[in-house]
């Protein structure tokens, strides 16, 4: 299964969100600050907006350790944050569950008001750490994904 995870971030250095999301369950679960929680098709959409519009983006992963049922990588990505144009480096750890020899669970853990503080700005330092912050985000990036899945 240590190759499956390292399949699936080459994947993402690559921006190649087919090899990604080839590695995901049908019913997979993905979870994460940004985003909330994802299943199925909606999950490998995200992988597959975040592919195709990522900008000055490269990934490097590590840390990676599996076993038949689970598994973790610790993974770093620099990027232009969109709607400001700001960079970004983002820390991330991520857990797995595997099925049928696949990702069925898959949750990232990082840091959202640092995160916020890079992409947004003092608006972000200022409310990054928030309930608020955090609810109106997730509502923002599944209104994109739900536009990118549309079309």
């Amino acid at each position: 299964m240590k190759k499956l995870i390292e399949t699936f971030y080459t994947g993402l250095s690559n921006l190649d969100a087919e090899t990604m999301v080839s590695c995901y369950h049908d019913d997979v679960v993905f979870e994460d600050p940004g985003f909330g929680q994802l299943k199925g098709d909606r999950a490998k959409g995200m992988w597959r907006m975040l592919c195709k519009n990522a900008r000055n983006f490269r990934v490097e992963f590590s840390q990676v350790e599996a076993n038949d049922q689970n598994g973790s990588a610790h993974w770093e990505a620099w990027y232009s944050f969109s709607k400001t144009g700001r960079s970004v480096h983002n820390k991330i750890d991520a857990q797995f569950e595997f099925k049928d020899g696949k990702i069925i669970k898959h949750t990232d853990h990082f840091n959202l008001h640092r995160w916020a503080s890079q992409a947004i700005g003092w608006k972000g330092a200022l409310l990054g750490g928030t309930g608020f912050f955090k609810k109106k985000l997730i509502g923002q990036t599944n209104k994109m994904l739900d536009k990118f899945m549309a079309s």
